[in-house]
């Protein structure tokens, strides 16, 4: 009886998202904001990971751009992660 009554609890919370995503159509500035929100999740810690690359890069002697690409690397990572964690919702 219980399991029942969750799951009725479940589908009509569903239903009444549903319903209200399709009452509230988003508008072109709604979907620009969300854009640009993906983008600067994604754009951000690539550029954090950029400059504390180059920033480790120049504490060291000599000319090396490894700790560069490894913030590259880094940032990318963690940016496709904050997008999909913002479109898995």
């Amino acid at each position: 009886m219980n399991d029942d009554n969750n799951l009725k609890k479940q589908v009509e919370q569903r239903v009444k998202r549903l319903v209200r995503a399709q009452r509230e159509k988003s508008s072109v500035l709604g979907q620009s904001l969300y854009m640009g929100t993906l983008g600067l999740l994604l754009i951000l810690p690539v550029l954090g990971g950029a400059y504390l690359g180059l920033w480790l890069d120049g504490m060291s002697s000599g000319y090396s751009v490894r700790w560069t690409f490894s913030g590259l690397f880094l940032g990318v990572v963690i940016g496709g992660f904050n997008v999909y964690l913002l479109l898995k919702e």
